[in-house]
């Protein structure tokens, strides 16, 4: 793979070429048989530190999270400086360049969170706004015949199923659930995106910690049917679905699960899912996706880019404590205070490297939150883009509702998005498997 070296423009005749767009080439698994693009960006960022060699040639997602991080900041390339990168690398390549793209910014994202740092709102004409102001020009973009060479994953909203499955936390959420904007923005954004003829659409699919639970399983698929207007087996706009994006969750957890003999799924930590890692979460989801209509030929990709949970405090055995709590306690290798923790997590490791085809109906492990990405900050750092700082990435924060959870997050972080040098050197270290 091309790597910073690299971080040049074609000329403009080729870069810029008028051809006319290609016919539909789509295969079942874009990560097969495939370069992956390296964002140089975040790859200077990574070997700049300690040991970060090791891993900045790995491909990582490129984050669409704001309106203007599409045409590009001070502090962020744009969409097209990126997709001009990819064409290059593929140019250096022997196979096809897959980049993958993620899509963020619902009316009112995050509305679950205590902050919510999209651009858009349902209550000043948000849905409209996201649809012309956001997934337009990046269909646009995308479009471009310059650009139909390259294998384009789309990963649309991850926001997308916690503010609709979970009870409305916020008024945001309340909002959001009346009006029908998250189904409506995604039903768009899934369409628009598919119509180009090199573009995979993966719908995000939340993770084990909120759609494992029974009362939110079957839910949560039928209502990825509604969206991508799934029925019987047939063809969708949808190659896929991702889980565990930008989260914590352990891909495996070897030393436990939910049909042991003690009552596993009544302790604490499990609170009643049926799953405690994401792999196998992961399979049986996509098997009651196809029960919801879609086809046999959907795959999963599971971000494994910060659920290692290595280091010396990984468990190597089993518990064998009798009190259900500490022997799950004991026996998880995921060592958050809660599930839902979500913001800059201590502990964390980076995790399985970036594969296709690892397991049964996966079609890869992927790396699309870029590890030493801040997920946010706890303080109040004054941004030029307005990003607001969130109490669950404050460390002396903690939630009270079924007891003290704190918050878990490392200290001293900057605000989402900016290099966080700490998260990424404790990534390295407790990285699983080791580096």
């Amino acid at each position: 793979m091309a790597m910073v070296a690299a971080m040049i423009l074609l000329p403009v005749a080729v870069v810029l070429g008028g051809t006319p767009a290609a016919a539909d080439t789509r295969v079942d698994n874009p990560y097969v048989a495939a370069e992956r693009y390296v964002d140089p960006w975040w790859s200077a960022s990574a070997a700049a530190e300690p040991g970060g060699a090791a891993v900045a040639g790995q491909p990582t997602g490129v984050w669409l999270d704001r309106v203007s991080r599409i045409e590009g900041t001070a502090s962020s390339p744009g969409l097209r400086a990126h997709l001009n990168e990819a064409v290059v690398q593929d140019a250096f390549g022997s196979a096809p360049l897959t980049i993958q793209i993620v899509l963020d910014d619902l009316p009112d994202r995050n509305c679950t969170h205590l902050v919510s740092n999209g651009d858009f709102s349902v209550t000043s004409d948000g849905l409209n706004r996201y649809r012309s102001e956001y997934v337009d020009p990046i269909a646009e973009i995308l479009a471009d015949p310059a650009y139909q060479r390259l294998r384009i994953v789309a990963v649309v909203e991850p926001d997308l199923l916690p503010g609709l499955l979970l009870p409305a936390a916020t008024s945001r959420c309340s909002a959001v659930q009346a009006s029908g904007a998250y189904p409506a923005a995604v039903r768009y954004a899934v369409t628009r995106l598919h119509a180009i003829p090199n573009v995979y659409v993966y719908l995000d699919a939340s993770g084990h910690g909120v759609v494992g639970h029974p009362d939110n399983f079957g839910r949560a698929a039928d209502l990825l049917a509604s969206i991508a207007g799934a029925s019987g087996g047939g063809p969708t706009p949808v190659e896929g679905f991702t889980v565990n994006v930008a989260g914590y969750g352990a891909l495996v957890e070897p030393y436990y699960n939910t049909h042991m003999g003690l009552p596993v799924k009544s302790s604490r930590w499990v609170a009643g899912n049926d799953y405690v890692d994401e792999l196998s979460f992961a399979q049986a989801f996509r098997q009651r996706l196809i029960a919801a209509g879609f086809g046999s030929g959907i795959g999963m990709v599971i971000d494994t880019s910060r659920g290692g949970w290595g280091g010396p405090y990984r468990p190597a055995r089993t518990s064998t404590s009798t009190d259900v709590n500490r022997f799950v306690d004991e026996s998880r290798t995921d060592r958050r205070h809660s599930v839902g923790n979500w913001c800059n997590q201590a502990g964390a490791g980076l995790g399985a490297r970036p594969t296709a085809i690892p397991a049964a109906g996966v079609d890869a492990y992927a790396w699309i939150k870029p590890p030493g990405v801040s997920d946010g900050s706890g303080t109040n750092v004054t941004t030029p883009d307005g990003i607001r700082p969130d109490p669950m990435c404050d460390p002396t924060y903690a939630q009270v509702t079924d007891g003290y959870v704190p918050s878990g997050a490392l200290p001293y972080a900057p605000p989402a998005g900016q290099w966080f040098g700490a998260q990424f050197q404790q990534l390295l270290v407790n990285a699983y498997p080791p580096l």
